[in-house]
């Protein structure tokens, strides 16, 4: 009987809870409905943010493969430097400078999280983790291509100026309402620039930094000489292979979270076909590489099928959503196979890129933003067009200016000495190898 008394008497104390509690201000359908909204849009950006970053893991065990064994602690060291540095600065400065409304000058001063309030449909510090992995995104990029010859303190210094003003003012241009998405430009273009997740505003941004500090740091000695091409194998195919996986793991936060929001019906499924799309997209590219590389060389490529697999995904990255799944497929194949084709040109031109990252990252990132005109309604190819040429413009300018500056003051590039020693000795005394290692 005191067992039955106890269940009836926690019965009507759970049915008088709501009248104790909302007695003066009951909740509505709809409020209630804002704060399931307001915890799945946070769960998203955070799921999806330290997915992101997870990829910052990837792209150290991409590097550290495909660098000699000489300089993979150097490697590992400037992964985990610059994804410090892109936080504290993007902390400091950038994102203030990406979501300020272009007022640039005016918004320099250091983050600061509002009180949480239902109505924004997110946790102001969850969208500002989201967004900043993203930033950190974009220098991982630049380290693999400037590998092996770079000084660490010019190198961290760059990323200073990427992370802190240059990604965050690209960014300001579509994601913060800046110019690209004008009345202005919309009437002269015919529609707003569209990059979803970032293949260009990410991506590129990147690829172009790379690019301008590989013309200016020069090839590695012995990478070019006479005219010929000396392939420099990487030191471990294990690691940069589980960097790829980690990477394409990763990517379905970066794409995915990109959705903005997870509190209906209709945004979840758009998320789950998203993440469809973008595996294909990879899927596709690694197959590309795959099937290029046996017919063109007589053997298959492990080193292009792993840029295929990320060129497939930079590829969708602009528009994951709006295509079908044979679209998708379609993109990260012609992603993959572009990036196949720009590695000899880079070598023609004797252009030093350790681990393919201007391949993957800018020629795929282009193609994937320019194809958003065939999938995406009202998306015109002349808004893409002058995105893109925006961005490449503007990111080329600062980063050679900052690449430059450096060259002719402090130095950029090691001794001759010193790169044939390799960096784990000579800039930070700690070999990844010590039995490889001559003492």
């Amino acid at each position: 009987m005191r067992k039955f008394a106890k269940i009836i008497g926690g019965a009507a104390l759970l049915a008088a809870i709501p009248t104790m509690g909302w007695a003066q201000d009951a909740p509505t359908l709809e409020s209630l409905a804002a704060n399931d909204a307001f915890v799945f849009n946070t769960l998203l950006f955070l799921i999806g943010g330290f997915l992101v970053m997870w990829m910052a893991a990837g792209f150290a065990m991409l590097e550290a493969g495909f660098v000699r064994t000489k300089n993979v602690s150097m490697q590992c060291l400037k992964n985990i430097t610059l994804y410090s540095v892109a936080g504290l600065m993007f902390w400091v400065v950038g994102y203030k400078l990406m979501y300020g409304g272009g007022n640039y000058f005016g918004e320099f001063k250091i983050m600061s999280f509002a009180a949480e309030d239902v109505d924004t449909g997110y946790s102001s510090y969850s969208d500002w983790f989201f967004q900043m992995v993203f930033c950190a995104t974009t220098a991982s990029i630049v380290s693999g291509t400037v590998a092996e010859r770079i000084k660490f303190w010019p190198f961290v210094i760059f990323v200073v100026a990427l992370t802190g003003f240059i990604y965050p003012i690209v960014g300001s241009w579509e994601w913060g309402g800046g110019f690209l998405n004008t009345d202005a430009f919309i009437a002269t273009f015919g529609s707003e620039f569209s990059d979803f997740a970032g293949s260009t505003l990410v991506h590129s941004t990147g690829g172009w930094a790379a690019l301008t500090g590989a013309l200016i740091l020069g090839a590695r000695k012995g990478k070019y000489v006479d005219g010929r091409v000396n392939p420099i194998p990487g030191s471990n195919m294990t690691l940069a292979t589980l960097g790829v996986f980690i990477l394409w793991l990763g990517w379905f936060g970066f794409n995915g979270a990109s959705q903005l929001a997870m509190g209906t019906i209709n945004d979840a499924d758009s998320i789950a076909k998203v993440f469809v799309n973008t595996n294909m997209a990879a899927a596709a590219g690694v197959m590309a590489a795959v099937i290029y590389t046996q017919l063109r060389y007589g053997k298959i490529d492990l080193t292009l099928a792993l840029n295929g697999a990320l060129a497939g995904l930079v590829a969708i990255t602009a528009g994951p959503l709006d295509p079908s799944v044979p679209a998708a497929i379609l993109i990260g194949a012609i992603g993959s196979l572009l990036a196949c084709l720009t590695v000899p040109l880079l070598d023609k031109l004797q252009i030093d890129d350790v681990v393919g990252a201007i391949p993957v990252h800018l020629v795929a990132g282009i193609f994937g933003t320019l194809v958003v005109c065939l999938t995406t309604p009202d998306i015109t190819f002349m808004a893409q067009l002058v995105g893109v040429i925006a961005v490449a413009i503007f990111v080329s300018v600062v980063s050679s200016i900052i690449w430059l500056a450096m060259k002719f003051t402090i130095g950029i590039r090691v001794s001759e000495e010193d790169e044939y020693t390799g960096l784990d000795q000579a800039e930070i005394g700690v070999p990844a190898y010590p039995e490889f290692v001559s003492s």
